[in-house]
C-alpha cells in the first residue's frame, strides 16, 4: 500500500487574470475622426484667410458687399463682405475679408480710396470703372503699427508711394483756380502738381502741399519763388506789350510756376515740407521783399474809392510800399470826415541800404533826417487813379514845389506825413471854376448885342445891294463906260503880250541887252 503522504507533484498554480478591458470604444473612433476633420478643416479655413478690417466711407455709393474688390496695384487683396451705417447715421462702415498673408499691408498709414470716374485738374482718372464698376484703391503705409479700422480718403491721393520727388508747403491767401492736381510748371515744363490743400483755423490763408518729381525737385532752394500761373499775365509797358503764360493747360485750368532769380545766391536744395509764399503773379514773386517797413498814416479828405489793402505806394513810379488799411474817422468838434490811410514804406528803397548795417538807433535818425528833409523840400502824398478799366488808386508821392510848408511830428503814432488834393479832386475843382465862369457869363446882354448887329448888317447888306445895281447899271454893254473899258482891257492884252515876246527873246539872246538886235545899226 502505497503511502498516503506520498508527496503529490506540484502543480502549478492558476491564477485568475481579468481581461484587460479597452478604454475607447469602438463606436467613438468615427465621430472622433469627423472632429479631427472638422478642425482641420477650421485650421485649413483659417490659415487660407486673410485679417479682417473695417473701413469707414463718406457715402456707400459704388459699393456692393460681396462684388467690391479691394486693389493694390491692379491685384485684388480684399472683397468687402459687409456695409451698414454708422450710429449717428452720418458714416458708411464696410467690412472688409482682406487676402492670406496681407497683415503686412494694413499699417497705421494705409490709405483707401473709392476709384470712380473723377476729373480733377489735368487729371481723368477711373474711367475704366465704367465697365468694371468701382473699388476701392490701396496704398500702403511705411508704419511699423498694425491697424485694422481705417477711414477711407475723400479723393485719391495724387502722387502714389515710389515715385521719387519731395513734397514742399505753399502759403497764400487767395486760391483762386488752383485744386488738386493742378500742374506744377518750371521753365514751362511740368514738373509736379498739387498734392492737397485746407484752409487755416484762422479762415485767412490757405496752406497747399505740392510734389515736384525728381530730378526736378533739386532746383527748389530757400531762394525760390512760387506764383500762381493761371490764364493770361498781361503787361503794357514802355517796351511794348508783353504776354506771358506757362502753357494753354495753364490758362484752362490754372497752375503754379516756380523759379529762383538768376541773381541771387546760390543754395543748397530746400528740405522737404519746406514752406513758402504762393505770390499772385510773376511780377510780385521777383519784387524784393520788404526790409524794416515803416509805418505811416495819410489822410485825405477826398473821395478814396479804389483804394484798397495791399495797392501800391509809389515815390514817382517807384513802388516803396503798400496799403495796409483804409477807413473813416470823423471830427467831431468840427463834423468834418477824413480817411487816415495807413501805409508801410521801405526804407532801403528810399535808399537808406547805404547805412542798412548801422545800429538801429543810427538808422532810425537817418530815415527821419530823410523825411524831413523830403517832406522839407514839397514831397506830398496824392491819391492817384492807378488803372483806367479797373479804377483802382493809389498813394504816390512826389514834389510839389509850391506846398505849404509843413513839418512832421514824430511824436505821433503812427507818424503822419503831409498830403495833397488828388488829380481827380483838382480836376474837379477846375472844372467847377470853368462851370462858375460860364455861370457869370451876361448871356443875355450878349444875345441882345448880338441881335443889334445882326440888326445893323442887314442894313449893310441891303446898301451893298443898291450900289451893285447902280454899278451893274453903269457897265452895262450898251454904255459908253463898257466900251472904253474894252478898248483899255484889249490896250492891256496887246501890251502883255509884247512884253512876254520880249521877255523871250532877252532870255535866248541876254547880250541884246548890250549889244542891241542883230542886223541893226548899233
Amino acid at each position: 500500500m502505497a503511502d498516503e503522504r506520498t508527496t503529490l507533484p506540484s502543480v502549478p498554480q492558476s491564477r485568475g487574470v481579468s481581461r484587460k478591458r479597452t478604454r475607447l470604444s469602438v463606436v467613438w473612433i468615427i465621430p472622433i475622426v469627423a472632429a479631427a476633420i472638422g478642425v482641420w478643416v477650421a485650421v485649413t479655413r483659417i490659415l487660407s484667410e486673410g485679417p479682417e478690417i473695417t473701413i469707414t466711407f463718406v457715402s456707400a455709393e459704388g459699393l456692393e458687399a460681396g462684388k467690391t474688390k479691394i486693389s493694390y496695384k491692379g491685384v485684388d487683396v480684399g472683397t468687402i463682405t459687409k456695409i451698414r451705417l454708422s450710429e449717428d447715421h452720418m458714416r458708411v462702415i464696410a467690412n472688409a475679408q482682406m487676402a492670406p498673408k496681407t497683415e503686412d499691408f494694413l499699417s497705421d498709414d494705409t490709405q483707401f480710396w473709392v476709384v470712380r470716374p473723377r476729373i480733377s485738374g489735368a487729371n481723368v482718372t477711373g474711367l475704366g470703372t465704367l465697365i468694371s464698376g468701382s473699388y476701392i484703391g490701396m496704398e500702403i503705409g511705411n508704419s511699423k503699427v498694425s491697424k485694422r479700422e481705417f477711414i477711407a480718403l475723400d479723393t485719391p491721393p495724387v502722387v502714389t508711394e515710389g515715385v521719387p520727388g519731395r513734397f514742399f508747403v505753399l502759403k497764400t491767401s487767395s486760391l483762386g483756380s488752383l485744386d488738386i492736381g493742378t500742374p506744377l510748371f518750371f521753365r514751362h515744363l511740368q514738373v509736379g502738381q498739387i498734392a492737397s490743400y485746407n484752409l487755416d483755423k484762422s479762415g485767412r490763408n490757405f496752406t497747399i502741399r505740392v510734389f515736384v518729381k525728381a530730378p526736378y525737385d533739386q532746383y527748389v532752394n530757400p531762394n525760390t519763388r512760387f506764383w500762381q500761373a493761371s490764364g493770361i499775365d498781361v503787361q503794357l509797358s514802355a517796351s511794348g506789350l508783353t504776354v506771358r503764360t506757362e502753357s494753354l493747360l495753364s490758362i484752362l485750368i490754372g497752375g503754379v510756376a516756380f523759379e529762383t532769380p538768376v541773381d541771387s545766391e546760390v543754395l543748397s536744395p530746400a528740405d522737404a515740407e519746406t514752406v513758402f509764399t504762393l505770390y499772385y503773379s510773376r511780377a510780385e514773386a521777383y519784387e524784393p521783399p520788404p526790409q524794416h517797413p515803416q509805418t505811416y498814416q495819410v489822410i485825405f479828405k477826398e473821395s478814396v474809392r479804389g483804394l484798397l489793402p495791399g495797392a501800391p505806394v509809389e515815390f514817382r513810379g517807384i513802388k516803396i510800399g503798400q496799403v495796409t488799411d483804409v477807413r473813416a474817422q470823423i471830427d467831431f468838434k468840427t463834423a468834418q470826415f477824413s480817411i487816415p490811410v495807413t501805409i508801410e514804406l521801405d526804407p532801403v528803397r528810399l535808399g537808406v541800404q547805404v547805412i542798412s548795417q548801422a545800429p538801429p538807433a543810427e538808422l532810425e535818425a537817418a530815415r527821419r533826417r530823410l523825411i524831413d528833409s523830403l517832406v522839407a523840400h514839397g514831397v506830398r502824398a496824392q491819391l492817384r487813379s492807378g488803372n483806367l478799366l479797373t479804377g483802382a488808386s493809389l498813394v504816390a508821392f512826389d514834389f510839389f514845389p509850391g506846398a505849404r510848408p509843413v513839418s512832421v511830428d514824430w511824436s505821433q503814432r503812427p507818424v503822419q506825413l503831409p498830403t495833397i488834393p488828388g488829380d481827380l479832386q483838382t480836376t474837379e475843382r477846375k472844372v467847377e471854376d470853368i462851370v462858375d465862369k460860364v455861370d457869370q457869363m451876361p448871356f443875355t446882354e450878349i444875345g441882345n448885342e448880338l441881335k443889334n448887329a445882326l440888326g445893323q448888317l442887314n442894313l449893310t447888306l441891303v446898301s451893298a445891294r443898291g450900289t451893285l445895281n447902280t454899278a451893274d447899271t453903269m457897265i452895262s454893254p450898251d454904255s459908253a463906260q463898257a466900251q472904253e473899258l474894252s478898248s483899255t482891257l484889249m490896250e492891256i492884252s496887246r501890251m502883255a503880250r509884247s512884253l512876254r515876246v520880249l521877255a523871250d527873246y532877252l532870255e535866248q539872246h541876254p547880250e541884246a541887252l548890250i549889244r542891241g538886235k542883230p542886223g541893226e545899226p548899233k
